[in-house]
This record gives structure tokens, C-alpha cells and sequence, in this order.
């Protein structure tokens, strides 16, 4: 593990998140992530955001539609508030520094380390030995996404400690390896504010997932406002009364828990501050109060986020942009890489 006595990173101080384009982007990922990357942004940080299409392939996919679900998941981000002008914003494939840094990383990983990763185990199941190494080696291509920037904070949800702290244990080994003390940050978690746990509709139990089979168990970006009041409506509560007065009277009620969670997140509001507005009456009016609030808060990216795809010439303008932001940020780590390595240099 990551030793405490190395001597500590000077360098500024720098976000990277990326996001995988698979799937349609929900409402846990605009609360959980995009909103957040747009509060980073706004907050001043230097911030680098990241479509990462060479993690996409790790897993079945269609090729012919990987480049336009790279411009949709870019496009949910800058119409969720990301500004190409201000944030680094492009595709993880236009910067070679993400897999030429892998390769240096995979020499100083260690296969225990990565044995231990849960989310392979997750997503391979029961036939480990027919999964890709590419999704064995998944954390190592995410550790180098993050340090090709020598980020210092990366936004991550509970499922991701596990691979960020790998990310911090192969920049402490590579430092310690190559006797460049400090040359990498150990980089840290951000997890703070509301949202960072949007559960399914229709399972309180279980996170709102890209991949669910069944349609009403999320909100996706792209839905249009009758289709977000339609499954707001019809989500999961219980059969256990009105809604609680208190937060103890939300234990043991998960689905109630959580669309209490998606009001707060959406209005800026606690769970304490929502259940003494909603307290002790029933769902038939908190769900309609929710379904205008959601309506309210996501129409207009929504609305921004077709007439992109719609435009995907001021997509790729922006992705092109920032991938010469980014190769102008990597390009000399990796350089100072190689000759730390010991490379040949012309």
C-alpha cells in the first residue's frame, strides 16, 4: 500500500473523471457525476473530462455505433454545464498517452493487486477465464487516465475507492521504483454532496444502472417531460403509510429513501429540509411535486442535449479542441516518463 513517507506532489492541483459511452445517461449520472463536474468547474478547478472509449471496448460492443455514443456522452456533459472553454473536455482515443502510460503502469502493477479488484469479478462472473484481459487490466488503463494529467482529485463513488486507491498505490510504486520521489500525486477521492447514490425506481435497493433491462427503472437524459413524470409516478414506494416526518422513519423503506434523495439532490435541499415540507402526506402528492420538480430541472438539458446531436460538427469542434488541450497537458509527463523509465531518447 501506498506509503506515507514519500515525500509529498508539488504540482498544481488538478481534476480528472471520464465517463464510459455505453448506454443513455440517467438521471444517477447527471446527480452523481455531471452535475458535480459542472460545480468543479464553476468552482475554479483545472479540470479535465474525459469520454473514455478505450475502456468501452473491454466489453461486447458495436462498432459502428462507438463514435456517436462518444459525441452523446459528450454532449450530455456540455449541456449539463461543461464548457470545452473552460474544462479540458475529449475522447480518451485521441490522446496516446492513456495507453503508452498503461504499458509502464502494467510493468509496475502487480497481478495480486488486480486480482483483488471486485469489479472484474462483477462484470466477468462466472467465466473469468473467457473475459478480456483488457477488462482484467481496466484499473491499470484508469490509474494512467489519471495520472497522464498528474490529477490530485478525482470525483468517485463508493464502487470506485477500490480502483483509485490502485491508482495511488502504482503512482507511489512508480515514485519509489524509479527514485522519483513526488513525481506523481497520490490522488484523492471526491465524494462530497447530494446525489452521489441515485438508486433504481424500481428497486430501492439497487443502484439506477445504464444497463437495467427494464426502461422504467431509470430516468435517462434524453427522456422527453411526459416520460419522466410517467415513471416518477409510477416508481416503487411501499405499502407502509405516508411519507415520514423524520429521518428515522425512512429506515427499512428504500425506494422512499431514494426519491426522497432525488428531490433534495434536484432542489438543493437535505432529506431533513424535504420530509418536514412532505411529511405526513402521501405519495399522491410528493410523487406529483417530484415528477414537476425533475420536469422543471431537466428540460432544458435535455433540450440542449438534442440540438447537439442534432449539430455533431459542434461536437467534434469541441472534442478536437480538447484533445489538444490534453495531448498539450500529457505529452510532457509521458516525455519525463520515458527518460525516468530509462528509455532510449532521440
Amino acid at each position: 500500500m501506498s506509503d506515507t513517507q514519500t515525500p509529498a506532489y508539488t504540482g498544481p492541483q488538478r481534476v480528472f473523471s471520464g465517463i464510459q459511452p455505453t448506454g443513455n445517461l440517467h438521471l444517477g449520472n447527471y446527480l452523481g457525476a455531471l452535475q458535480k463536474f459542472t460545480r468543479l468547474q464553476n468552482d475554479g478547478w483545472d479540470c479535465v473530462f474525459c469520454v473514455v472509449d478505450l475502456h468501452a471496448i473491454t466489453m461486447p460492443f458495436d462498432k459502428s455505433q462507438l463514435a456517436n455514443q462518444t459525441r452523446q456522452i459528450a454532449a450530455a456533459m456540455m449541456a449539463s454545464g461543461v464548457e470545452p472553454g473552460k474544462s479540458v473536455l475529449f475522447a480518451q482515443s485521441s490522446v496516446l498517452a492513456h495507453t503508452e502510460l498503461t504499458w509502464v503502469f502494467d510493468s509496475v502493477a502487480r497481478m495480486g493487486w488486480l486480482e483483488k479488484m471486485i469489479q472484474f469479478k462483477e462484470k466477468s462472473g462466472k467465466d473469468a477465464e473467457r473475459a478480456s484481459v483488457g477488462l482484467f487490466n481496466y484499473p491499470v488503463l484508469q490509474a494512467a487516465d489519471i495520472l497522464a494529467y498528474k490529477a490530485t482529485h478525482v470525483p468517485v463513488g463508493e464502487d470506485q475507492r477500490q480502483h483509485l486507491e490502485l491508482s495511488r498505490d502504482i503512482a507511489d510504486r512508480f515514485n519509489r521504483d524509479f527514485d522519483a520521489p513526488g513525481f506523481f500525486p497520490l490522488p484523492e477521492a471526491l465524494t462530497e454532496g447530494a446525489g452521489a447514490r441515485i438508486m433504481s425506481l424500481k428497486d430501492g435497493t439497487k443502484k439506477m444502472s445504464k444497463s437495467d433491462p427494464a426502461e422504467n427503472s431509470r430516468i435517462n437524459l434524453i427522456d422527453d417531460a411526459d416520460t419522466i413524470s410517467r415513471k416518477i409516478k409510477k416508481s416503487k414506494t411501499d405499502t407502509m403509510g405516508d411519507m415520514p416526518s423524520e429521518i428515522a422513519g425512512l429506515e427499512g423503506r428504500p425506494e422512499v429513501a431514494n426519491l426522497v434523495g432525488i428531490y433534495g439532490a434536484l432542489a438543493g435541499l437535505t432529506d431533513e429540509q424535504v420530509l418536514a415540507e412532505y411529511g405526513g402526506k402521501g405519495f399522491g402528492t410528493f410523487k406529483p411535486a417530484l415528477a414537476d420538480l425533475a420536469v422543471d430541472h431537466l428540460a432544458p438539458i435535455t433540450t440542449r442535449m438534442r440540438e447537439l446531436m442534432d449539430n455533431p460538427d459542434e461536437i467534434d469542434a469541441a472534442l478536437r479542441q480538447g484533445a489538444e488541450k490534453a495531448n498539450a497537458i500529457a505529452a510532457p509527463v509521458m516525455e519525463e516518463v520515458r527518460q525516468i523509465v530509462g528509455f532510449w531518447r532521440p
